[in-house]
């Protein structure tokens, strides 16, 4: 009978076979997996557990916060402030970053996290994920005190990056910059396995996902691509598409990673999209580094995403990213229109 290889066993093969991860960037990913796991039982037990609804607070982004959101936020927060590994973090769900406490000793390394991606989806019993981006914290030797122009730094420096899928199954999806692989949790031993090694996306698709309700706002080089796909076989790109949108950006990408397929949330014309809708530094950038590690494509239109130089930390983004082909058709309408 094959040995499953768990997540600690993957990591431990990448530090001392292929030097991909540091030690502490190993214990770092096996500590934001065991916040996963306290997460995903969290979102498991729902209203069991009196997690849904939301509270009367809103985050920095003028979003109503979920229970779920604070409470995802805390147990990611509790879980990494204390191990040594980490000078700061920052979050989504929090305005400025998060220091770690002079009662811990301090890391070499940035933690960013969307605690709880799709939140909209809690009540309503859909996959939901936590997305999370390691950073090396620059001058990290001199000492001195981490601010937030530390944490932005492009995409192209990540050091690892990964989501957490809760659905029928726990997935955890990881990339250390070796490939991209996938963990199942099982939940009888508690642990991570292996179960999808070399996740490849395939170039080509004949799928799409977009929220087809903002069409009047969107720049004339996506309304052109969609409106081929939607001509189907007779159109010019000879084949039907099917449309794909569940409002969780880590669901979506998930499927886009098994079967393949592009994922769009383009800037538009509204005053509230017209920089993008994802933020930068806890989705855009973390779901590109995998999806290019994957043998995909991510861009805002105009630029690769990690290429981009974030100029705040809540900064956003227009994301499109998955099969290659698809992405690269995307950019060149965005080029023929400039």
């Amino acid at each position: 009978m094959k040995r499953k290889t768990t997540l600690t066993q993957y990591l431990v093969e990448q530090q001392r076979k292929k030097q991909a991860v540091s030690a502490e960037v190993r214990l770092l990913i096996e500590t934001v997996a065991r916040a996963c796991k306290a997460i995903g039982h969290a979102v498991g037990k729902g209203a069991l557990g009196g997690v849904l609804g939301s509270l009367e607070t809103e985050n920095v982004q003028g979003e109503v916060q979920k229970k779920l959101d604070v409470l995802s936020n805390e147990i990611l927060l509790e879980a990494n402030e204390w191990g040594g590994h980490l000078a700061a973090m920052a979050s989504e769900e929090m305005e400025t970053i998060y220091h770690i406490p002079n009662r811990y000793p301090k890391g070499e390394y940035l933690l960013l996290f969307d605690p709880l991606d799709g939140s909209s989806n809690i009540d309503v019993n859909v996959s939901i994920g936590t997305i999370f981006s390691v950073l090396r914290a620059p001058h990290h030797s001199s000492g001195r005190a981490v601010d937030e122009q530390d944490f932005l730094q492009a995409g192209k420096e990540q050091v690892a990056a990964g989501y957490a899928v809760y659905g029928p199954q726990s997935m955890l999806v990881l990339t250390v910059g070796a490939g991209v692989v996938g963990f199942t949790l099982d939940r009888e031993m508690g642990s991570w396995v292996l179960t999808h090694d070399n996740i490849t996306i395939p170039e080509q698709t004949s799928e799409f996902a977009i929220n087809m309700s903002n069409m009047r706002h969107w720049e004339t080089p996506v309304r052109r691509y969609i409106d081929e796909c939607l001509a189907g076989k007779t159109g010019p790109l000879g084949k039907d598409y099917n449309m794909r949108w569940i409002a969780s950006m880590v669901a979506d990408v998930h499927r886009i990673l098994s079967r393949g397929g592009i994922f769009m949330y383009p800037r538009d014309a509204r005053p509230s999209g017209r920089a993008g809708k994802l933020r930068i530094m806890y989705e855009a950038n973390p779901m590109s580094f995998i999806v290019e590690q994957a043998g995909g494509a991510a861009t805002d239109g105009a630029r690769r995403i990690l290429d981009i130089q974030p100029e705040a930390l809540h900064q956003r983004v227009g994301v499109v990213l998955g099969s290659r082909a698809e992405v690269e058709r995307v950019q060149r309408y965005h080029q023929d229109q400039a």
